[in-house]
């Protein structure tokens, strides 16, 4: 069973030896048992909007590591011009210096041009990407608080650059539920990074993300571990279930409120309901030749993103509520002019194939497609041929779900290191995220240790200037 499963040992786990003289077969055959029944809820059912939605899901792309935007989408004449020449601009007194001695600007590594009707400028490096330039809003003064992977990671997904709070895919499962009561709401594809990045934190755990650690490379292992015992006959799990059910529900009866039990009274109902739904999802056969080529699947360089991305796609038609799709290996300390190229041909095709295949099916409109890592990097040098962190002023990007296309929105300075203006801080592309799906950011909280948190915090503005 998915990690969330395991958040609270259940009740029976606590208690069941105290049950010694309770029919345990009652409970097998499903008859009442207990006088008082805490009232059903389905906390995955689709809940009200605070405004009317211009998304229904969202496909998060995370490029783990901080991909280059002055190499991608940021061109820059002066960086161009000033190649190899020494910084006019003073470094941070604040952050890391290693492997910058005696540092000196970097220009692009690679030639742009410019792509569709819109004539939105980006590296040649993706050549299957700019044929969707029409369809992409590309924010290019975003803003985080740390240059260090890991805080900055934490900000990205939580909202929080220190305390354990829930992921954004929790703070929107929890404020609307799903479309398909058999799937999690939150599923996140090979995601790398620690749990912590999709937890459910203080939210009720039926809104952790759900891991798939398999996508069809490695033959016999499952996609989400733990979830089907194949030494148990059906019925048999089914009987199990119900009677660990009904014990942690009676618990609940004597706790009279507990959010994480009755997350993971959920779960465990979401668990064995997944072991039918999900198998068929994760199953790539029945996939045209003609779709798997254009997600490059089964093709050098782009078969297990390929992959990533048409799993995101399927689970997205099935109602699935926030996915993410992680692609590491966008850490270019050193060696750019090698790492960057390749990283490059990883997530052109696939995602230009999954943009391809969402407008194809009528999917882009109401789904948001957002492209990114934790930061971005720096127009100067590091170890002579890589480039260090940049939270100051980096890109990402959006297509479909209710954002404009074919637009470039911010701006940083002559060399692509700090925004100027139209700046995008990370609070404030979580605003817009929720906005978009049809819900008021500062009224999406959860109260714990007696405060009100949000995902949000305190801060963040809708970015309205990009929206339809």
């Amino acid at each position: 069973m998915p990690s969330n499963f395991v958040h609270r040992r259940s009740f029976l786990q606590r208690s069941a030896c105290g049950f010694g003289s309770l029919a345990l077969t009652d409970l097998l055959l499903r008859r009442p048992l207990f006088a008082r029944e805490p009232t059903e809820e389905k906390p995955l059912q689709p809940k009200p909007t605070h405004i009317k939605p211009k998304a229904k899901r969202i496909i998060f792309l995370y490029m783990k590591g901080g991909p280059s935007q002055m190499d991608l989408f940021d061109y820059k004449p002066a960086l161009v011009q000033g190649h190899d020449k020494p910084l006019p601009y003073k470094l941070p007194s604040l952050e890391e210096t290693v492997g910058l001695d005696d540092t000196k600007l970097m220009g692009p590594i690679h030639g742009f041009s410019h792509r569709g009707d819109s004539g939105l400028y980006m590296s040649k490096l993706l050549p299957e990407l700019g044929k969707h330039a029409d369809e992409m809003c590309v924010l290019r003064a975003v803003q985080c608080d740390s240059p260090n992977h890991g805080v900055a990671e934490r900000q990205l997904h939580t909202g929080n650059l220190f305390d354990v709070t829930p992921s954004m895919g929790s703070w929107i499962s929890y404020g609307l539920g799903t479309e398909n009561q058999q799937l999690p709401s939150y599923i996140t594809i090979l995601p790398g990074e620690g749990e912590r990045n999709y937890s459910s934190c203080f939210l009720p755990a039926i809104h952790q993300g759900t891991a798939i650690q398999e996508v069809g490379m490695t033959p016999g292992r499952a996609p989400i571990r733990h979830l089907k015992d194949t030494a148990v006959a059906e019925d048999v799990q089914r009987k199990r279930v119900d009677l660990i059910k009904a014990l942690n529900r009676e618990q609940l009866v004597r706790l009279e409120s507990d959010q994480q039990m009755e997350g993971v009274i959920e779960s465990f109902e979401l668990a064995f309901r997944m072991q039918t739904e999900t198998p068929k999802l994760v199953n790539l056969s029945n996939e045209t030749q003609a779709t798997k080529n254009l997600y490059g699947i089964d093709q050098t360089d782009t078969n297990q993103f390929g992959r990533q991305c048409l799993l995101a796609r399927r689970f997205a038609e099935a109602g699935v509520r926030f996915i993410q799709v992680t692609l590491n290996g966008w850490d270019h300390h050193n060696k750019i002019r090698e790492g960057l190229p390749k990283m490059s041909r990883q997530c052109d095709k696939p995602v230009a194939g999954l943009l391809t295949d969402l407008k194809q099916r009528g999917l882009l409109d109401d789904t948001l497609v957002l492209w990114g890592g934790e930061f971005g990097r720096t127009p100067h040098a590091q170890f002579g041929d890589g480039r260090e962190h940049n939270p100051h002023g980096f890109t990402m990007w959006m297509a479909g779900g209710g954002v404009k296309g074919g637009i470039a929105h911010g701006q940083t300075d002559d060399f692509g290191y700090h925004a100027v203006s139209g700046d995008v801080h990370i609070n404030d592309l979580h605003a817009t995220l929720l906005h978009l799906l049809g819900v008021d950011h500062e009224r999406l909280t959860f109260e714990h240790h007696g405060r009100p948190f949000r995902l949000t915090d305190v801060a963040g503005n809708v970015v309205s200037d990009i929206l339809i």
